[in-house]
């Protein structure tokens, strides 16, 4: 036995989650059993346990889209029990059992051993959020923006996405611009690499299609109007990384800065990606993410804790990452 967060559907179609003790016999019939040592928290989970937004598509499930730990068995040669594994996305407490558990069964393609230096648990302290923000760096890297062609914006950037965004951006010699709601979080942005912080408020509001040339490039969590001013006031060739929504899916913008200016909207998919981008984006982090600054901006919590401090996620009140150690 052991445990894990189930969540079932009510008759009324409302959403119950609960700590339970489950039998290995329910797990899914997949290659590789994971014995979990942390998994994650995210804007996605939390929407999930409260259900407050249509994520899990089979019921009962397991959430969590991240987990981290050591393989107890496999019917695949490719992996051998004690290897440490991280997995992230695959449709993790969507649509398969996610890492919310002890124990957890998972497709053999879905893992990637945990590069040096991580552990487990930093490995769950970068999570979907962390790997994100690598994607997203990625992106405008390869659309050619360097070090010294101007400011980068990251809008979210107290957030999990956004948190590790500034602190990779700011380590390859970025100057970043974070947007945030939170202003009294600027002390913490700053000590992330942060060169400036501003108010989040404008940008929320309708803007003209097309604003002064501020941004060379943004990392964008927000969408929305949020999104759409980013665009309206990023130069000439410039490029914006988008992967979220937390301001809303919609997106009132104008061809205008496509058009007139050039601009490219790279939009970042982290759930469904081949290994051979996944590695690359680790091992980005590896080398440019400083472990004190991946320590100073996460939080750890237990298992025994996730159904209560979800809704703070829908809140606004967490910051950075959220760690769970399914273990307590």
């Amino acid at each position: 036995m052991f445990k894990a967060l189930l969540l079932t559907q009510t008759e009324d179609r409302k959403t119950r989650a609960e700590l339970r003790d489950l039998d290995e016999g329910g797990l899914p019939d997949l290659d590789v059993t994971v014995d979990v040592a942390y998994s994650t928290l995210n804007y996605k989970d939390a929407l999930a346990i409260t259900g407050r937004g249509l994520i899990v598509r089979n019921w009962p499930m397991v959430p969590g889209i991240d987990l981290a730990g050591t393989v107890a068995a496999s019917r695949d040669a490719a992996w051998a029990p004690g290897d440490r594994v991280v997995v992230t996305g695959w449709g993790m407490g969507e649509n398969c059992w996610g890492g919310l558990t002890q124990r957890q069964r998972v497709d053999a393609g879905w893992l990637l051993r945990i590069p040096a230096p991580f552990t487990p648990r930093t490995a769950m302290a970068v999570g979907t959020a962390g790997f994100t923000a690598a994607l997203c760096v990625r992106a405008l890297q390869r659309h050619g923006l360097a070090a010294g062609d101007g400011e980068v914006l990251v809008t979210g950037a107290a957030g999990g996405v956004g948190s590790v965004g500034v602190a990779l951006l700011a380590s390859l010699g970025y100057s970043v611009v974070a947007s945030t709601g939170r202003l009294s979080e600027t002390p913490y942005l700053e000590s992330l690499g942060a060169a400036r912080v501003i108010d989040r408020a404008p940008m929320m509001e309708p803007g003209k299609p097309l604003q002064k040339e501020t941004w060379a490039g943004v990392l964008d969590t927000v969408g929305s109007h949020t999104l759409a001013n980013a665009c309206a006031a990023t130069r000439f060739h410039g490029a914006i990384a988008a992967c979220g929504l937390a301001q809303g899916g919609d997106f009132p913008a104008t061809v205008m800065p496509f058009i007139l200016r050039g601009i490219t909207l790279y939009g970042i998919n982290s759930v469904f990606i081949d290994n051979r981008q996944r590695t690359e984006a680790w091992a980005l982090l590896a080398e440019h993410l400083e472990p004190k600054l991946l320590e100073s901006m996460t939080t750890e919590i237990g298992l025994t804790e996730v159904i209560d401090y979800a809704p703070r996620f829908l809140d606004g009140k967490v910051r950075g990452r959220t760690i769970v150690d399914v273990r307590r």
